[in-house]
């Protein structure tokens, strides 16, 4: 083939790519296909580290902030010396040296950081029929002004959260409200952090 001809076809596609996706992202927006969350933030799931016997809080071992291996001693409680079940983040300690634990209670918790996903609440009246797992989500953080961030749709919360009711003053009916997770790839976001706050767009078919 033709150097030029070949070079004036890839440069072609080029373009088109670029015009479709111009073209998508428009009618995504003309019809209506984005839902917005304003209220979101980035969290993981608390890891409770307890102790399985009462005794005395002895030592602590970490801080909050630290980043801890797995099985790693975290704190001592009478005999027992508990440590992490995974590797992570150290979120919260109690370091009362010298107070009494009882069984199961929490003497640290932690997180850990692969799992973090940016969760919003949606009114069930206002889009919720329509997210599937799997729709692709855009996200911004406060902490990082106009920067986006992509993810997609992980889960939808089976049942409503019953603390976020929003009632509808014409009809006194309750409007609930579900979370929404979106993962992320957590490597390629290592500066987004647990707890901060986030915006969403999620695309819906």
């Amino acid at each position: 083939m033709n150097p030029f001809r070949k070079r004036l076809i890839i440069i072609g596609s080029g373009a088109f790519l670029i015009i479709a996706a111009g073209a998508i992202a428009a009618y995504l927006i003309a019809t209506n296909n984005r839902i917005s969350i304003d209220t979101a933030s980035i969290q993981a799931p608390l890891i409770d580290l307890t102790t399985a016997v009462p005794g005395t809080l002895n030592a602590v071992y970490v801080q909050a902030g630290d980043t801890v291996a797995a099985n790693q001693p975290v704190a001592s409680v009478g005999n027992q010396i508990i440590t992490s079940k995974v590797a992570g983040l150290i979120v919260q300690v109690n370091d009362t040296i010298g107070a009494q634990v009882s069984p199961g209670q929490t003497v640290v918790e932690m997180i850990d950081p692969s799992q973090l996903r940016v969760v919003g609440s949606i009114d069930e009246n206002k889009g919720l029929a329509r997210v599937r797992v799997g729709d692709p989500v855009t996200f911004t953080v406060d902490a990082f002004g106009g920067q986006s961030f992509a993810g997609v749709v992980d889960e939808i919360a089976p049942t409503s959260n019953q603390s976020g009711i929003v009632f509808n003053i014409s009809s006194q009916r309750e409007t609930q409200q579900f979370d929404i997770k979106a993962r992320f790839d957590t490597s390629a976001y290592p500066q987004l952090r647990n707890g901060m706050s986030a915006r969403m767009q999620i695309y819906v078919q």
